[in-house]
């Protein structure tokens, strides 16, 4: 489990292709300090296993499912990804429940700046919609964000200065994708009110 609190933004290494997966090296001093083999850290949002840990970063494997799910597959050398490692008991849940599950690409369709602040418009699968609800908690890319507003196939969140600054989505672009990972409570509250039905 994870929070949506970017601990580091770090940087891709390497990629190698091994067919129907990937292994991605990435560099992030600060997670990797107390990490071992076998530990979870979340980049861009999704869960990874610490494979090695290899200087200032580590190496996780990457299966098909997550490659298709997730933009993951889309990394290139040098490209800067959020991280975060997994919560522990003692942990501030300063975000929200974060599982590092994504559940779909959503694309930034528009930004809209303002002095202080900035307003993201994201336009996501259709079949997502039904679990936002405004003033929920969205994460995007692994950042714990506030739906401002939702409509049939996309959403707005607003970025303070520190996320602006400190996590990926402070540069991402018009047509940009980005992971998406709802609130695992109402997908939960989804499926027993249909087991009741």
């Amino acid at each position: 489990m994870f929070t949506g609190i970017v601990e580091e933004l770090g940087s891709v290494v390497a990629v190698k292709e091994l067919g129907d997966a990937a292994r991605i090296e990435v560099r992030g001093p600060l997670v990797v300090g107390d990490a071992r083999q076998g530990d979870s850290i979340a980049v861009n949002g999704v869960c990874l296993t610490v494979l090695d840990v290899v200087g200032e970063g580590f190496t996780a494997d990457v299966m098909k499912e997550t490659l298709d799910r997730s933009s993951l597959g889309a990394l290139r050398p040098g490209d800067p990804v959020n991280l975060e490692r997994a919560a522990t008991l003692g942990t501030r849940l300063g975000g929200h429940l974060v599982q590092g599950h994504v559940d779909g690409l959503g694309t930034l369709l528009s930004r809209e700046a303002s002095k202080q602040w900035e307003v993201l418009t994201i336009g996501l699968p259709e079949r997502l919609s039904r679990y936002l609800v405004e003033k929920g908690s969205i994460t995007v890319d692994g950042v714990s964000l506030t739906v401002v507003s939702v409509a049939a196939e996309q959403f707005t969140v607003s970025l303070i200065p520190t996320t602006l600054r400190f996590t990926t989505l402070g540069a991402k672009r018009p047509g940009d994708p980005v992971n998406l990972e709802v609130d695992v409570l109402a997908k939960y509250v989804e499926r027993l009110l249909e087991a009741r039905a």
